[in-house]
């Protein structure tokens, strides 16, 4: 193209729109006549529902039902179908056989029988405004009787823990062990030197600015059901409500609008979604419920909470030789998704040239809100434990860290790459993006700026983290696209965005592809109605595959256009060529440009039946490679040794995204999740009391967030390697930063405390965690 559109920085088309309040978000969205829900919910953990009596709300004016898990059983309705298991049975190891026999519990939107987390609804009431519903809710009085509970993931594996599902005789629903193990356990026994480490991975909640709401309407004339929700896919959504009403696809829309956020939370269906299109059909009316953030606290659906021991065998040269892995997820009450365990344990090993490695995987249930995958679903997790454990072992070796990194990477003439746990790396050159980190971070200039700390009293520390990234996701996409005479290029897409700007990147690329103004093209998302097949938007599959899947129906568009212009030109078929956005006849001046050759087919009926229809085209595509960006990032850190204060004083990183379809919105990205894993390292742990399973961080009073004062100046590269996996040569750029943020921060702290003779920090690495590793304090760990 004469004019490139991949790879400029334009500037956000939706910003405009979201920015001065245009955009239309779940609470935005008000039908006529339409009621409002409150869920009550359970104050226990775990607890059996005795009696449920309502007849105070009832009597309250303007309430108008309150409904309860055992009438959402008579009206026949099923569980919410979590599908946890990967498709195919890969994965950990597993094979069909042995994913059949983990257990699953039910997951009904409201508990029938037992709530088995503090905060899990019971009962919902329906009333005609929402603060009546609030005040009919607190009238519901539910007689229980509390249970034994356990929400600490090393109390939960215990064999006398208290059992969250009776049907079986464990809290472990998946225990297995993959890898070579026989010889990695050789490896060992050959080793000059064993670094051994153990982690306590603290669980977060997303926190996405936009509160869950959702409205659900019926139609008695159609049988259709609507449901208006944020979520991370429209398509996603549907498929769940179908198999929970039992009806036709065409009896269930859903329409997902903009969303304020999702990182992973939104990607499951919510309990409340199915319950207002219940209430709906039921009352007659629209009903909708929004929750509040107090509700979202105790209920989105959470992520990390990991245990990990790791061990790593190198010669006396440092050379890694193996490495063992125990790594136990805390699922919460109800499974939603082994995919943390399983995408975290496959990369374990990270870039690292490993020959071999055994892994044990164990998911563990709880009396608490289940975990999902949350930005980047499990490698964060392990690739921190990784990164800290690379820094130990090179202090055991009295080895530079940045020299065992370089003497362990895997090169570029070893790609592919396959690592000892069943992932190929098809390409990548992870000592250039280490090389360059290191001089954008002034890796030589540190001492002195750490001489200049020490005369302030301070302490300054460096860390580095180099990662390696999986990203993949539901392999299915499609797009549709229309060209119109009216000089428009409308693009249809089965992803959601929720802050990426998919509206200008995804434009970007069809922009390019067809040669037409980046402005002509607009992208709709969204909404079942036109939007038939889509895996939405999660673990870095939006660009790569929505990208892929536009290029692939506009090359379609192309070569039907170069038909039509045939036809209109009255030329050959094979004397057609496209470029720029035209339709040339080979040799000759005379040629038709895309729109005009929209408005010069409009309407005639003299086209063969094969070109009736329009210039527009459609492409359905099915992607299981995942790609693997990669890169290193550094960070510095000052802490004061009198009150274990810490702040982020520099921070450099060069990642390997693949190509770069618009550069500003992938710094976005990067920056956004280094700073999501900023607050993974020093201040997020969503925490449960460990005897009772009441949460005691639900609160942005009490739940710890990064700001955008805490953070420094981020100098951000891109080393653009093009994967040979897909058309654009794309990796993925939404989970950059926030693998290896976690491993460059707390490998600053430990060096900036290394005087005290601290090995380790566990996260967050809170000022008084870092006061008592100074001082010698025995560790908290709540």
């Amino acid at each position: 193209m004469t004019n490139p559109v991949i790879g400029q920085p334009i500037l956000r088309n939706e910003d405009l729109r979201l920015l001065t309040g245009k955009g239309q978000y779940s609470d935005d969205v008000n039908l006529e006549n339409q009621a409002y829900a409150v869920m009550v919910r359970s104050p226990h953990a775990h607890a059996r529902i005795l009696n449920i009596d309502s007849a105070a709300a009832l009597a309250l004016p303007g309430t108008l039902a309150v409904l309860t898990g055992q009438d959402w059983l008579e009206d026949g309705h099923g569980p919410i179908p979590h599908s946890p298991i990967p498709s195919g049975g890969d994965g950990l190891g597993m094979n069909d056989e042995k994913w059949s026999k983990v257990y699953v519990g039910r997951n009904y939107p409201l508990a029938p029988d037992r709530p088995r987390f503090a905060g899990e609804a019971v009962a919902m009431v329906i009333a005609e405004s929402d603060a009546i519903a609030h005040e009919a809710a607190e009238l519901v009085s539910v007689s229980y009787e509390e249970l034994p509970a356990v929400a600490v993931t090393a109390d939960a594996i215990k064999a006398d823990a208290p059992r969250v599902w009776d049907e079986i005789d464990t809290n472990v629903c998946l225990d297995t062990t993959f890898g070579d193990c026989a010889a990695t356990e050789a490896a060992f026994a050959a080793a000059h030197h064993i670094t051994r480490m153990s982690f306590r991975i603290a669980r977060n909640t997303g926190v996405p600015m936009e509160p869950r709401a959702g409205v659900g309407s019926y139609d008695p004339e159609t049988g259709q059901y609507t449901l208006i929700a944020g979520g991370g896919g429209a398509v996603r959504y549907q498929i769940e409500l179908i198999k929970m009403f039992d009806v036709p696809k065409e009896q269930i829309r859903v329409v997902t609008n903009d969303v304020g956020g999702n990182f992973g939370t939104r990607n499951r269906l919510f309990p409340e979604y199915p319950l207002v299109m219940w209430a709906a059909r039921r009352l007659g009316r629209p009903v909708k419920n929004t929750t509040d953030r107090t509700e979202c606290f105790l209920t989105d659906f959470q992520g990390r909470d990991l245990l990990s021991s790791l061990e790593l065998a190198m010669d006396k040269d440092g050379k890694f030789l193996a490495m063992k892995a125990d790594n136990i997820s805390n699922i919460g009450a109800y499974t939603l998704s082994f995919t943390p365990l399983s995408k975290g344990a496959e990369i374990v090993t990270g870039g690292y040239a490993l020959p071999c490695a055994c892994v044990r995987a164990r998911g563990v249930f709880s009396h608490t809100v289940p975990t999902n995958p949350y930005r980047s679903a499990g490698r964060p997790e392990v690739l921190y434990a990784l990164e800290r454990l690379v820094d130990t072992a090179a202090d055991e070796m009295d080895m530079d860290r940045v020299e065992i990194r370089r003497r362990n990477l895997v090169t570029s003439e070893a790609m592919p790459f396959a690592n000892p746990l069943g992932m190929t790396y098809d390409s990548g050159e992870y000592h250039t993006t280490l090389d360059r980190a290191l001089k954008i971070a002034d890796w030589d200039g540190f001492s002195k700026r750490r001489a200049e700390s020490e005369a302030r009293g301070m302490k300054r520390g460096l860390g580095i983290s180099s990662y390696i990234e999986s990203s993949s996701g539901a392999p299915r996409e499609r797009a549709e696209i229309v060209v119109s005479g009216d000089e428009t290029v409308e693009v249809v897409i089965g992803t959601q965005s929720s802050g990426q700007g998919h509206e200008t990147s995804f434009c970007q690329v069809a922009a390019e592809w067809l040669g037409v103004p980046f402005e002509t093209v607009t992208l709709k998302q969204g909404d079942t109605a036109f939007v038939s097949v889509g895996g939405g938007s999660h673990s870095g599959r939006s660009m790569r595959m929505a990208g892929t899947v536009i290029v692939m129906a506009g090359d379609i568009l192309i070569e039907k256009g170069k038909r039509l212009a045939a036809h209109v030109l009255e030329a050959a078929e094979a004397d057609m060529e496209f470029a720029d956005g035209a339709f040339t006849i080979k040799g000759t001046d005379r040629s038709i440009g895309m729109f005009d050759l929209a408005r010069e087919i409009d309407g005639r009926m003299d086209l063969p039946e094969e070109l009736q229809g329009g210039l527009e085209s459609e492409a359905e595509n099915v992607m299981r490679t995942p790609a693997f960006p990669y890169g290193t990032h550094i960070c510095e850190v000052e802490i004061d040794p009198e009150t274990g204060a810490l702040a982020l004083q520099r921070y450099a990183c060069v990642d390997d995204v693949g190509r770069v379809i618009n550069p500003v919105i992938v710094d976005g990205q990067i920056q956004g999740g280094i700073v999501q894993g900023a607050g993974q390292a020093l201040c997020e742990d969503f925490v449960f009391h460990p005897d009772t399973g009441q949460p005691l961080t639900a609160s942005l009073m009490d739940y710890g967030l990064p700001r955008a004062a805490d953070m420094p100046y981020f100098d951000t590269e891109c080393h653009e390697v093009l994967t040979p996996m897909n058309p654009l040569g794309i990796r993925s750029g939404g989970e950059a930063g926030t693998t290896p943020a976690p491993g460059a921060i707390l490998n600053a702290v430990v060096d900036a405390l290394k005087e005290y003779g601290v090995r380790d920090v566990e996260m967050p690495a809170t000022p008084l965690r870092i006061w008592q590793a100074i001082n010698g304090e025995t560790r908290v760990t709540a």
